[in-house]
């Protein structure tokens, strides 16, 4: 009987020492959470520590921006690159195929003029193909997790993360290259002329129906749409490149949080708008505009190419002597 009470009595006393313990974790984890509280206040008031950094923004241990703009990226800018990408893919689609391509009304002439130089060439697919990468590995990035994360395995979805990330990263230097290059040697065909109106009013003459059909307005060596799309790029192309380099080399640069942020937020914006261009321009190269896509494969275009889209500059080359045709 003794030995049962003994054991009753080990029971109750361990019983009564959980109890204790758990309303001294209670009061511990009480004592913790109205600590950390303090903290949470001291810091907002501005209370300062002690770091080693140098940084210029050492002395900031709490973020003070407005989360909403980070929201504004994930439920915002995410599907509006999507929409860039892939709409202006459908739109293009949808327009082709009710109103056709714009196809060379005397056929090809087999005689290709001079109209690019073989650097010229090469720094456009210095731009364009980094251009290309950054946008597919960007938008993995930026929306992958909306759109594509939940048809793939965890660890699919990691490594396609990971490997988009590393591509982005060594993609951007030549593609910020390809941009100085292109916006610095190039911009001088690319100023505003008031034929360029009417090229809009006319919609370059792409249109096959109604009173628009048949129409070729004058270009110069670059037509309105062209230098529109140039100078967005020249514009977002910088600003996708100044955020770019905050983002990549935080260490040389020590941005704020706040800046960071902001740079964020830009650069998101900024490839949207390269975006949905692009694809505007790849479609008028390859599909839209007949005989348009040799000019960047070899520099030169067909004579009767020339005189179709771009009449001004092809009457101006044999004007003043510097028509050259390919041997």
């Amino acid at each position: 009987m003794n030995k049962w009470f003994k054991h009753i009595g080990l029971a109750i006393a361990l019983l009564f020492s959980a109890v204790c313990i758990a309303n001294g974790g209670d009061e511990l984890a009480n004592q913790v959470q109205q600590s950390d509280a303090q903290i949470w206040a001291q810091l907002k008031d501005g209370a300062t520590g002690y770091t080693t950094s140098q940084s210029e923004f050492h002395a900031q241990p709490i973020n003070t921006y407005d989360l909403r703009v980070l929201e504004l990226r994930s439920d915002w800018l995410a599907p509006a690159l999507m929409a860039a990408l892939f709409g202006m893919i459908i739109i293009f689609v949808l327009f082709i195929k009710v109103n056709g391509i714009s196809k060379l009304h005397h056929g090809f002439s087999r005689k290709l003029v001079h109209r690019w130089s073989k650097f010229d060439v090469s720094i456009h697919w210095l731009g364009a193909i980094p251009c290309l990468l950054l946008i597919l590995t960007g938008l993995t990035l930026l929306a992958g997790r909306f759109f594509f994360q939940p048809w793939l395995g965890e660890g699919i979805w990691e490594a396609i993360v990971y490997g988009a990330k590393q591509i982005h990263d060594v993609m951007a230097i030549p593609f910020m290259i390809g941009w100085a290059l292109m916006t610095t040697l190039w911009a001088k065909n690319q100023l505003p002329k008031m034929y360029d109106v009417k090229w809009f009013l006319v919609v370059g003459g792409y249109i096959n129906f109604g009173p628009f059909k048949g129409k070729h307005p004058d270009a110069g060596f670059a037509n309105a749409g062209e230098k529109m799309w140039f100078w967005a790029f020249a514009l977002f192309g910088l600003v996708i490149s100044a955020s770019g380099m905050l983002l990549l080399f935080p260490n040389l640069f020590e941005p704020s949080r706040t800046l960071s942020l902001i740079a964020l937020v830009l650069h998101s914006v900024s490839a949207i708008v390269i975006c949905a261009f692009s694809i505007v321009h790849i479609f008028m190269a390859t599909v839209m505009s007949e005989g348009g896509m040799e000019c960047m494969v070899s520099g030169y275009c067909d004579e009767n190419w020339a005189s179709q889209h771009h009449n001004l500059w092809f009457d101006e080359i044999k004007a003043n002597g510097t028509l050259k045709y390919k041997d």
